[in-house]
Order: structure tokens, then C-alpha cells, then sequence
């Protein structure tokens, strides 16, 4: 068994060696995701996973391991606003959009992106009717109370402190994801700065 950030016991029925081909890769972020960009186990797992499946379906930060693994050359793509800007650096298209499909693969922005981007992945893999009884069943029809859910869309000084709240993990990733990039031999594009400067 191996315990998530706050303690849940997980039990994985197989290792990555034994894991059989997958129908569908789901690939999340969170944290921990920047220590995993740089374990060629793990990356050389998703890509042989990657290009046997019928669909891959990102969620958050899961697309920097895409990157990571070398996936997302000349892929549209999206992925957390933190993190939206390192799409570059791994050769993807980076799309502002909670949800973007690239042939099989789907992206989601974030957690709540992902609920979309599962209901997009389902009409892409069994047809619309079944993903919309998907979404009937789930009782889907979001709602939220504030319209502060994209950094265009959140107030100034809410989207300051969130900025601020996520500094230090983005600085991280971003690290990483110029080491990987590096390693990839993919160029940062010449509207990235330098981390150092």
C-alpha cells in the first residue's frame, strides 16, 4: 500500500511493470506530480500506455507528465492556469480552455474541468447519449456561486492571493519542467524568460 498526501491508504492492484495495456490512460496532477516528471519509470510507462490507448485524458498538472514523457509535441493542450505557461516548453499548443480534445486525447484544466472533461472523453469513446446519462445520473448542472472560476474571471485581488498561495509549488514545477525540457532537447520558446531573470 502506498498513503496519499493526507494519509489514505491506497492499494494498488498491480506495479507499473505488471499493469496490463489501458483502455483509457487518466493521467492527474496535484502534488507530487514534479518529483514523477523526472522518473523515467514512470514516464516510460506512460508512454507505452499512451500508445496503445484508445484515449488519454489529462487532469490539472497531469499534463506536465505528459510533457514529461515527451507526449505533447505539436498536441493542443491545457492545463492548470499555474502551470498553463509551461505548456511550451514541452512542444505542446497551449489552449485557455477548461476542456480541449486533440484526436483521443482530452485535457482538463482542473478538478472541476476534469468532470467535463471525463463527460467529452465518455461522447468521444461511447456517444453522446451515453455521456449524457452519465451526466444525468451524477446530477451535473453546475452552478457555482461566484464567477471567479478562471483568472480572467476571478476578481484582482482573489486572483493576487492565489497567485501568491501557489508561488512557491509553481516555481517548482517550473524548475522541473525547464530540467525536463532540457533533457527532451525542446527549446524554450523565446517569449519564456529565463528563470533567472
Amino acid at each position: 500500500p502506498v498513503r496519499d498526501l493526507k494519509g489514505l491508504r491506497l492499494t494498488p492492484d498491480a506495479a507499473l511493470e505488471d499493469a496490463p495495456p489501458l483502455d483509457v490512460l487518466h493521467v492527474p496532477g496535484g502534488f507530487g506530480q514534479e518529483a514523477l516528471m523526472e522518473d523515467e519509470a514512470v514516464l516510460a510507462w506512460l508512454r507505452r500506455q499512451a500508445a496503445g490507448a484508445r484515449g488519454v485524458f489529462s487532469v490539472c498538472t497531469g499534463a506536465l507528465l505528459l510533457g514529461a514523457a515527451g507526449l505533447l509535441k505539436g498536441r493542443r493542450a491545457t492545463t492548470h492556469w499555474a502551470s498553463f505557461h509551461l505548456l511550451p516548453l514541452f512542444g505542446a499548443i497551449p489552449v485557455n480552455q477548461r476542456v480541449v480534445v486533440d484526436g483521443g486525447w482530452v485535457f482538463a484544466a482542473g478538478v472541476t474541468a476534469g468532470i467535463d472533461g471525463a463527460l467529452r472523453l465518455a461522447a468521444e469513446l461511447r456517444g453522446d447519449a451515453a455521456a449524457q446519462a452519465i451526466q444525468l445520473h451524477m446530477v451535473y448542472a453546475p452552478e457555482p456561486p461566484f464567477d471567479s472560476g478562471t483568472p480572467e474571471a476571478a476578481p484582482p485581488a482573489i486572483l493576487e492571493q492565489a497567485r501568491r498561495s501557489v508561488a512557491a509549488i509553481t516555481a517548482r514545477r517550473e524548475a522541473t519542467a525547464r530540467r525536463v525540457a532540457a533533457r527532451l532537447g525542446i527549446e524554450p520558446p523565446p517569449s519564456m524568460a529565463p528563470l533567472d531573470a
